[in-house]
């Protein structure tokens, strides 16, 4: 009896309530890095955000019925992505270079389009495909066809409905087989 209480003492967290939180979140952590990857365009903040979904859903794991942990933690990943964004301000009195001409050490240049591109860019006639997609087609593209979601868990991603999800993106392979057509390299087959 004493040793319960010792345990219980030192270690606050049962431990069928940790290993049910490996359980649930350990085979989805691929899918969360990959999707904040996709929705923060930087490592280092989707890394970030990865972090804050997994004590909200620590937290929260109590009020979690078991079904769908994707789905769960993706949502909790869109609305922590919707606090963050809604907690930062603008950075409009803070250029990152100053009036010298020298850089600010509190807020330096976020890497350009074509920097982040460049380390992640497909086949070029690919990109100029995916280049005149809207962005919400763009991240129905990203989380569908790329992060390999299913339509339901996209759609709890974005926090709109699955309906929404499978619209853009058939409008979205549209666009991008009407661009691609046109491309020596492309070859489409006729279904």
């Amino acid at each position: 009896m004493a040793d319960e209480s010792q345990t219980s003492a030192t270690n606050p967290t049962p431990p069928a309530t940790a290993g049910s939180f490996d359980a649930f979140v350990g085979p989805h952590l691929p899918v969360l890095l990959r999707v904040a990857g996709s929705l923060c365009r930087n490592p280092h903040d989707a890394e970030d955000l990865v972090q804050d979904t997994l004590i909200r859903a620590y937290k929260g794991l109590d009020g979690f019925d078991g079904a769908y942990p994707r789905a769960w933690l993706l949502t909790i990943m869109r609305n922590a992505n919707i606090n963050r964004h809604r907690r930062q301000r603008p950075g409009l009195l803070h250029d990152a270079v100053d009036l010298a001409g020298e850089n600010d050490r509190r807020n330096p240049p976020a890497p350009s389009a074509e920097d982040v591109a460049a380390t992640r860019a497909p086949a070029p006639w690919i990109a100029d495909a995916l280049g005149c997609l809207s962005p919400r087609h763009l991240h129905v593209v990203q989380l569908v066809d790329v992060d390999g979601l299913t339509y339901d868990e996209a759609a709890a991603a974005l926090g709109i409905p699955a309906g929404t999800v499978m619209s853009r993106l058939h409008r979205a392979r549209d666009r991008m087989r009407a661009n691609l057509t046109h491309h020596p390299d492309f070859r489409s087959q006729p279904r």
